[in-house]
């Protein structure tokens, strides 16, 4: 079954922009995913095709309006979740990106000017999420990250069925440090535990550089993985017999 993303935005010729190259271009035109993008103003009704106004109580920007959004949101049902980006959101995860991909697909929501009316989320159950805190143009750049983010996942996207399974965020650390040809670079040599061949140490360093990286450069990674290691069942009975 194909993997249908559908993104509701005023900017549709945005799309599939990079999703159109690499790996996730090559996966479209194979068709194991799909992607449309439909103009919100469409479903606007006014002849000047409006689709946001003035802030209830005043201040300064343009609100999307409930009823033209609900509208473009009804119009492209098709089953997948409705998610909105917008830095009020939850912040997106490795985890929630695995999940969606697991899934039939995603409706992605793309905000511009001051963001939604309220009421839009209540009405149509709108998942709500964040690429980071900081401030976009528009959400048609996150929804391009998250869209990224869950075609690689996809079977068959990438070319080797674990070639992802290391990488940052999937065990709940940062990735190790990478190293290549040539041997020395600028006085600068590769790991001799890397030249070894002696994969048991490897993989040992490559999860020492992990853990190490992580505290320093992601404390807030690192505490959650460190409480998550500490409560699972493993962690309790290593707990207990140091006890």
């Amino acid at each position: 079954m194909t993997w249908s993303a559908t993104v509701l935005t005023l900017y549709p010729e945005i799309f599939p922009g990079p999703l159109g190259q690499s790996l996730a271009g090559r996966a479209l035109a194979d068709g194991v995913w799909s992607l449309r993008a439909a103009n919100i103003r469409d479903f606007a009704t006014d002849k000047h095709r409006s689709v946001d106004d003035t802030p209830a109580g005043g201040g300064p920007g343009m609100v999307l309006r409930a009823d033209v959004v609900a509208a473009a949101i009804d119009g492209v049902a098709d089953g997948t979740p409705v998610l909105a980006m917008t830095p009020r959101g939850a912040p997106l995860t490795q985890a929630r990106v695995r999940d969606l991909a697991k899934g039939p697909g995603v409706t992605l929501l793309c905000g511009r000017f001051e963001g939604f009316d309220e009421r839009l989320f209540a009405a149509r159950g709108i998942e709500e999420v964040s690429i980071g805190d900081y401030i976009l143009s528009g959400g048609e750049t996150a929804a391009l990250v998250l869209l990224d983010a869950c075609v690689r996942l996809l079977p068959g996207v990438m070319g080797a069925p674990l070639s992802g399974d290391d990488e940052s965020f999937e065990s709940g650390l940062l990735e190790h440090p990478h190293y290549t040809r040539p041997p020395v670079w600028e006085g600068l040599g590769i790991p001799e535990v890397l030249r070894s061949g002696d994969h048991a140490k490897i993989a040992a360093w490559r999860q020492a550089q992990s853990e190490a990286d992580t505290r320093l450069r992601r404390p807030d990674l690192w505490e959650r993985y460190s409480s998550a290691r500490v409560l699972s069942p493993s962690g309790a009975r290593r707990q207990k017999k140091e006890e």
